[in-house]
């Protein structure tokens, strides 16, 4: 068997502060996507789950819909881990925190947050997928940025011996990994199993830790955006079955104590903490105190107070002062609108914000509020309910009043003017005058990079960001009405077309582009400071 990987040398100072972090960790991998690893990796975190193991789950990549799957498995908040948003120090910082290993040694760990007895993270694609020819971003390019075994799902639909060509193949195409065994799926009877485990073994020194024979029914339905929503909190006892279905079957089919085994084998992390940093999140979230908000003049919907004619107004970003109201943002979360990375959430509390979240589909009174952040989700499946909301038809006149508004994909769909789905049109806020005119095909799809071409409320002038999309709409405008500004340039994406995105007016940003908070470190802290800013006009008014 393998040796385990050395964990990478620690950069920084000699006297740098270093995180030790001790955490048993294993990624799920597979040759390729529809390998297996969701259904492995889901029945692994509920199988330890009810063994009374504290499980903190990963997901590779930006993703939504596993990660609410991981968090339902595990019960506790997925975290998302992109080679592509984050480099590898931030990475490891990231899985420092959310181990609960983000504090020296020594210094107490928030009872909110005791260390996860081990992680268990997802890939996605293929083992050796990554962004070019060399791979980067790939699955293994992150499990050895954490020095974390790795456990393949094998397709073995239609293949006997050259099983053991594919895992050999894979155990030697790149140094530095470890992969410390397989488990054979889709077999599909006892004897298709042995010659598998036979020819693997002959041939190779990784172990077959497990068999998951073809099931009669697929246990995970997909659909257009890879598993099937939960819809936020639908259908929990429904989940909930569905999830014990899937631990029992690992339970009966691989050898989940020799699993334990392999990931126990992980050597600890030694993380060293930048200068001036006290713990990982710190180091994470860091911003500078205060940031330069550019001015916009001619727009109805810019406050007096945030921009003036020809000149940049200073405002504060950190928290606010001692004794000051911490400006309440809302977030809509509902069965609509509810991809949110937990990190921007967080984000948004470290720069100082009070968030509370609120529905679009509901009809209760929203709380006053200093913000708003629309985040994604299927608003095309609500489109007849969102018509008919109190709550959406008064966007218009929330923005209009200088309340500030991000938006991500969903929540563009609902700022415009409607959402076009077979052949009709349900009017949305028309905050911005486009449709979102919905497609039997993805429209945008993959990572974006862009610049930062125009003056906005939330994101310097000439700034790069780093994001992704995944959306089934695309954006029209009409003839008749002047085209609403962008601020945005794409280097790679789709966006609204012809390499634009980001639609701006006054406070209130669009775009199709999701973004991942720690790799935009000036995101929350303008959003939160343009929140502070407006709750002062009302105070003043």
């Amino acid at each position: 068997m393998k040796q385990p990987t050395p964990p990478p040398a620690p950069s920084g100072t000699p006297d740098a502060t270093v995180l030790s972090v001790p955490t048993p960790r294993l990624c799920i991998s597979a040759v390729s996507g529809g390998g297996g690893k969701t259904l492995l990796t889901l029945g692994l975190a509920r199988c330890w789950r009810k063994a009374g193991l504290r499980v903190q789950p990963f997901k590779k990549g930006p993703d939504y819909i596993d990660a609410a799957w991981l968090t339902q498995a595990a019960g506790l908040p997925a975290c998302n881990l992109d080679p592509f948003f984050l480099s590898a120090d931030t990475l490891r910082l990231l899985f420092a925190e959310r181990t609960g290993h983000g504090s020296p040694a020594g210094e107490a760990v928030p009872a909110a947050q005791p260390p996860a007895d081990m992680a268990l993270l997802e890939g996605n694609r293929g083992l050796f997928d990554g962004m070019d020819v060399q791979g980067i971003c790939s699955t293994a390019e992150l499990a050895r940025t954490l020095a974390c075994p790795v456990l393949l799902s094998l397709n073995c639909t239609k293949m006997t011996r050259t099983a053991a060509a594919v895992v050999a193949g894979l155990a030697h195409f790149e140094p530095g990994l470890d992969l410390a065994g397989v488990i054979l799926g889709q077999t599909a009877s006892p004897r298709h199993e042995d010659i598998l485990r036979r020819t693997i073994e002959t041939y190779t020194d990784i172990p077959v830790l497990g068999c998951l024979p073809r099931q009669r029914h697929n246990p995970l339905p997909e659909r257009h955006m890879g598993l099937a929503t939960l819809g936020g909190d639908a259908f929990p006892q429904e989940t909930e079955a569905l999830l014990d279905r899937l631990a029992q079957l690992v339970r009966e089919h691989v050898d989940v104590e020799a699993v334990l085994a392999a990931a126990r084998r992980a050597p600890a992390l030694e993380i060293p903490l930048p200068p001036g940093s006290s713990c990982a999140a710190e180091a994470m979230y860091a911003a500078p105190a205060t940031e330069e908000i550019p001015s916009s003049e001619g727009d109805h919907f810019a406050s007096r107070e945030t921009f003036s004619a020809g000149r940049t107004r200073t405002l504060r970003t950190s928290a606010p002062a001692e004794g000051r109201p911490h400006p309440r943002i809302g977030y809509v979360h509902d069965a609509a609108f509810w991809f949110y990375y937990p990190e921007n959430l967080e984000a948004l509390r470290r720069a100082g914000a009070e968030l509370f979240p609120v529905s679009l589909l509901a009809a209760a009174d929203w709380p006053e509020l200093d913000g708003l952040y629309l985040g994604g989700g299927f608003p095309e499946d609500f489109a007849g309910q969102l018509t008919d909301s109190p709550a959406v038809r008064r966007l218009p006149e929330l923005a209009a009043q200088g309340l500030p508004v991000y938006a991500e994909c969903g929540g563009f769909m609902v700022l415009a003017e409607a959402i076009e789905r077979d052949g009709v049109r349900y009017p949305m806020s028309g905050v911005f005058p486009v449709r979102a005119q919905f497609c039997p095909r993805p429209q945008g799809l993959g990572y974006v990079e862009a610049h930062v071409t125009a003056e906005n409320p939330y994101f310097p002038l000439g700034s790069r960001l780093r994001g992704h999309e995944f959306h089934y709409s695309r954006c029209v405008g009409d003839d008749a009405a002047p085209s609403p500004s962008s601020a945005l340039t794409l280097e790679k994406g789709t966006g609204m077309g012809q390499g634009r995105d980001g639609l701006v007016r006054g406070r209130v940003w669009a775009s199709y582009l999701h973004i991942f908070a720690p790799a935009v470190p000036m995101w929350a802290p303008r959003f939160t400071a343009l929140a502070a800013a407006y709750r002062r006009e009302r105070e003043h008014a």
